[in-house]
């Protein structure tokens, strides 16, 4: 089976972002992969001229918690972040931990986004083998790094065009 095509981004991906603040929180569980997702991350940012700051959570299931703490107190410093993008990876074991860690914490990052009108990219790998998490993190493969956080941008950039910025 072939790997998935990765898709152009719109037009509108080139409006500036600059000086835009987001938040991009790593679950490091995997420290190869995590150093690939943040590669792709930032490196998205940097493009786009956006500023982020990094903080880590210890696994994929603590990233909705953190984000939701580290939001709550840049809010109440009066510096309330653009966006979110959350990296990590859940590899499929043997029990049904894959599945709830998979699942709340997505579930959790959803709820986080639609409560908050959030920007958010969910870069947290769900993969069957390490193998498949290189290939999705390595920036030169897939990019699920900078996919998610090229999709904070994009929902950003909606934000604002929409007159909630």
């Amino acid at each position: 089976m072939a790997e998935p095509q990765r898709v152009p981004e719109a037009p509108e991906s080139r409006d500036s972002v600059a000086g835009a603040h987001f938040l991009v929180i790593e679950a490091r569980f995997y420290d190869a992969i995590g150093a690939l997702l943040l590669e792709g991350a930032t490196e998205a940012l940097a493009q786009a001229q956006a500023q982020w700051t990094l903080a880590r959570a210890p696994g994929a299931l603590e990233i909705p918690a953190a984000a939701a703490i580290l939001l709550d107190a840049a809010e109440s410093a009066g510096e309330p972040y653009a966006g979110v993008v959350a990296l990590g990876c859940v590899i499929r074991g043997e029990t049904w931990h894959f599945e709830i860690v998979a699942g709340e914490s997505a579930r959790a990052l959803m709820d986080l986004a639609v409560a908050r009108r959030l920007p958010l990219g969910n870069g947290i790998l769900t993969v069957e083998n390490e193998r498949q998490a290189m290939a999705r993190a390595d920036r030169s493969q897939l990019d699920k790094g900078g996919d998610a956080a090229r999709a904070a941008l994009a929902m950003f950039r909606m934000k604002r065009q929409a007159g909630r910025i």
